[in-house]
């Protein structure tokens, strides 16, 4: 399945901003930062990861059901990316 152009960048535009929350994590750390503090970033790091990955189940959800046979002949049957999902979820 090949993913539209705006998905990818919208998918790496997320990736960018969750590798800049990462990095802050680091730096909290570095400093000492309060635990509390920390465990809240790193929660809002793993959401951000977690919204790229159904971000791109949506777009193989919506292959599936705009183009079944395609579909299915890719490997991207509704079965397949329900796994996709269960990983997620």
């Amino acid at each position: 399945m090949q993913l539209p152009e705006e998905v990818t960048a919208e998918v790496r535009t997320r990736l960018r901003r969750i590798a800049g929350q990462v990095q802050g994590v680091e730096r909290m750390l570095q400093e000492g930062r309060d635990c509390r503090e920390i465990v809240a970033q790193i929660s809002a790091a793993t959401k951000a990861l977690e919204q790229a990955g159904f971000r791109l189940v949506a777009e193989g959800l919506t292959y599936c059901i705009q183009r079944p046979e395609e579909a299915e002949a890719d490997g991207y049957g509704v079965d397949v990316v329900q796994k996709m999902f269960m990983k997620l979820a």
